[in-house]
């Protein structure tokens, strides 16, 4: 736990710091999950029994203190954070400043999908297996604000599922790695014991139905546009230096790197 508490130290982002996102939908025009997916696994069903089993799988995790801090770090509730967390996967630090387009697709996309989660928590009211249990998360931190909060389904499965989709649409050549970390992010969820198994499975595909819908946002997908070309901008960029290249930007006029950089 020492150690846990040691790698959340050293973190620079501000853990309760917000910024300003522009959803692409009201909540209430996103679908409605409580009528596209099934209700959790009742107590006495075979598969909450795997639940069970799954949470126990999970408290062993926490012994691998690798896997552990990798969970730690997964609970942080901050866009940022997930910004910088799939930027190793994605093959580019996602930042405001440094990426602005890519930033706000991200950003907006991920928030939007996120919404998605509101009715059904509320709506099931599922009780999360660090109370069911009476035992501490790996993340004790977070308990407080979790405690009375509905399991199903898993809102940080949804946000990191909804990362990996959309920056595997800016860059799909990254798309195995970048689904390879939704996953692990999910699976964070239940090593640390805010979430069921269950609550897990059921966000993924929760995660694609609200990215199916942002589909039909033009907002969303003109700034998916500008995402791919800013990226493209910085692959040139990147691959001229590394040629020693002095070929102009085809794209210098509307490229973000041009425009900023000294001429």
């Amino acid at each position: 736990m020492k150690r846990i508490l040691v790698v959340l130290s050293l973190l620079t982002v501000n853990l309760f710091a917000t910024r300003a996102q522009e959803a692409y939908f009201s909540q209430e025009e996103m679908p409605d999950l409580v009528k596209c997916l099934p209700a959790p696994p009742d107590t006495t069903s075979l598969d909450f029994a795997h639940d069970v089993m799954r949470y126990m799988w999970g408290k062993e995790k926490r012994a691998d203190s690798l896997r552990a801090a990798i969970a730690a770090r997964d609970a942080i509730w901050d866009l940022d954070t997930l910004a910088a967390i799939f930027s190793e996967p994605f093959g580019l630090k996602i930042s405001k400043e440094g990426t602005p387009e890519i930033y706000k697709a991200f950003v907006n996309g991920v928030h939007t999908i996120g919404l998605i989660r509101i009715q059904p928590k509320a709506y099931f009211k599922r009780k999360r297996p660090f109370e069911r249990f009476q035992e501490h998360m790996l993340t004790t931190w977070e308990e407080d604000e979790l405690r009375g909060e509905g399991s199903y389904p898993s809102g940080h499965t949804i946000r990191g599922w909804s990362a990996a989709m959309i920056l595997a649409e800016i860059n799909p050549a990254a798309a195995d790695a970048l689904y390879a970390r939704g996953w692990e992010y999910g699976e964070s969820r239940v090593i640390v014991g805010a979430h069921w198994q269950s609550d897990v499975d059921a966000s993924r595909p929760a995660a694609s139905i609200g990215y199916a819908l942002l589909q039909v946002s033009p907002a969303y997908r003109e700034q998916i546009e500008r995402a791919r070309e800013e990226f493209q901008d910085i692959l040139f960029q990147e691959s001229s230096i590394e040629a020693g290249s002095g070929t102009s930007c085809p794209r210098q006029k509307r490229c973000t790197i041009c425009r900023s950089s000294p001429r």
